[in-house]
């Protein structure tokens, strides 16, 4: 890794993308790293995120569908169930192994190439995955990503910041966070995005609107992608591009 002021410099300066160790771990340590990521989510702003942009376009009752796009352990979508009772969720993930703890139904499949046919889900949902492609693969995967959801696209990534970016390694100590869970969580918010960066990757992906929303102080970050933009359930009420 960079020394801290290199870090600091790139982050100013745009996304560093890093290789992650998930990707090669073995199992426990896998494993390990996918509970620090449910407490991260449960204990620093995750949920939290989810839930502000669901209420935006749902109601408590209402019956809707969600694909959760890179689900991993499917803490995202245990969310998505606590709180709306009527949610159908799907989760899917490139590895049958970080699927152990979702809640069925689960698919095993590559993002690019979903077994779905088009509009098949009210919304499709990804959290913490855009921020693992460039650019280009960003803006192509929000594309084809769209083309399942009947009323959204919901993209929820981790805002590139120092503060962020340095809060595993000076909190190791007290939470206990794994060395793959710190070594990650860095290279993931070295490669995350800025406010106006996300909203590129979703105009240049061929939304008519992107509508951005950071969450904070979680340094969070949202996008919303209407399939339909005259077609809203409610107003947004974060920033739109």
């Amino acid at each position: 890794m960079l020394v801290a002021g290199s870090d600091i410099h790139s982050i100013a300066n745009g996304r560093v993308l890093e290789s992650e160790w998930l990707e090669t771990a073995p199992a426990l340590a896998a494993e390990r790293n996918l509970r620090d990521l449910v407490h991260l989510n449960r204990w620093f702003g995750g949920h939290r995120a989810l839930l502000q942009v669901l209420q935006k376009l749902v109601h408590p009752q209402d019956r809707f569908s969600v694909l959760d796009v890179g689900a991993a352990s499917g803490d995202m979508g245990k969310c998505i169930s606590r709180s709306y009772k009527h949610a159908v969720v799907v989760s899917l993930d490139h590895r049958i192994t970080h699927l152990r703890q979702a809640t069925p139904p689960r698919v095993v499949a590559d993002a690019f190439a979903l077994p779905f046919r088009d509009h098949s889900f009210d919304y499709v949902f990804c959290s913490l995955l855009l921020h693992h492609f460039s650019d280009r693969r960003a803006v192509a995967l929000v594309g084809k990503l769209l083309r399942f959801a009947r009323r959204a696209l919901i993209v929820l990534d981790v805002e590139r910041h120092p503060l962020a970016y340095f809060f595993l390694p000076l909190t190791r100590w007290l939470l206990y966070w794994s060395d793959l869970t710190v070594h990650d969580g860095r290279v993931s918010v070295a490669a995350s995005f800025k406010a106006d960066e996300l909203r590129g990757i979703g105009q240049r992906a061929g939304a008519k609107e992107a509508q951005i929303r950071r969450h904070w102080p979680w340094f969070r970050i949202s996008m919303v992608i209407p399939s339909n933009p005259n077609d809203r359930r409610d107003t947004w009420a974060g920033e739109t591009a």
